[in-house]
């Protein structure tokens, strides 16, 4: 029987998009999932069914879930892909674009979670994946608030492995490095809080927007093997707890076993350095 999943954050050009591709190339129903539907259009496997879901809508959620299910009659996977980034000096970030980065990030994972459970939880059968980030395992500058959502899913992941337990519920975490995608494109022309004139960090701008170039890095992850990957592994009759690949991504690993205070002095020197008016 081929499984059923719903993917979030679905629009051409990103992870989202490589990852319904994958699931339906291995035989998976794939229900993908964008705020905007156009952006799927060319998403026509004929594995894949689109639908409009704003993760941040709560009515939304519950009539994407309720529809899957009417049609399929179980969801298999839940996998947790769409998110935003926020880069910017912490303490010049507007507290709206903060509460918008925690509600795509954080609490709209938890809205999926707690629509799909139920179904899930009566078969006792399902898996549930949240899409993390290195950044989340050690904080970077101008990435403040993106590591805080990221580091906070981490932690709802664990939860939700041990809660899930019983009802024979697999949670995956996926903490990835630099992924090639379009999300950085984006940022830049839709998510941008970058210092204004008169802030204490204009020196840093040239810092700032290299730091949201890093999934455009040459070094960076192909989705789709990144895609591929994860598919391989999520598809297994015990699938991992915990999966981190991509660009960076040992390095990271590696850096948390060193004293915090040294690792954060040598981010701030390698990626930052001095101010541009020094």
């Amino acid at each position: 029987m081929s499984r059923v999943v719903i993917v979030t954050g679905c629009s051409e050009g990103g992870i989202g998009y490589s990852l319904c591709l994958e699931f339906a190339s291995r035989g998976c129903k794939v229900y993908a999932t964008a705020r905007r539907p156009e952006s799927m259009d060319s998403l026509t496997h004929k594995n894949i069914e689109r639908l409009k879901l704003d993760v941040t809508d709560d009515a939304n959620v519950a009539d994407v879930v309720k529809t899957v299910v009417e049609r399929e009659g179980r969801i298999d996977i839940l996998f947790n892909n769409a998110g935003v980034e926020c880069t910017g000096p912490l303490a010049e970030m507007p507290l709206d674009r903060i509460a918008q980065s925690f509600d795509a990030n954080v609490f709209s994972v938890i809205r999926m979670v707690r629509a799909v459970f139920p179904h899930m939880a009566a078969r006792k059968s399902g898996t549930i994946v949240n899409m993390g980030s290195i950044a989340g395992e050690i904080a970077t500058p101008w990435g403040g608030v993106y590591s805080a959502t990221k580091a906070c899913l981490k932690s709802i992941s664990e939860t939700l492995y041990m809660e899930c337990a019983p009802f024979n519920i697999s949670v995956v975490h996926l903490t990835p490095g630099g992924v090639k995608s379009n999300i950085a494109t984006n940022y830049l022309n839709k998510f941008s809080c970058l210092p204004q004139p008169d802030s204490f960090y204009g020196g840093y701008l040239d810092s700032m927007v290299q730091h949201i170039g890093l999934s455009r890095s040459p070094h960076a992850m192909p989705s789709e093997e990144f895609a591929r990957r994860v598919v391989t592994a999520v598809l297994q009759k015990n699938p991992p707890r915990y999966m981190t690949l991509a660009s960076a991504s040992t390095i990271f690993q590696i850096l948390q076993w060193l004293p915090r205070g040294f690792v954060l002095w040598l981010f701030w020197k390698l990626l930052v350095g001095k101010p541009a008016h020094d």
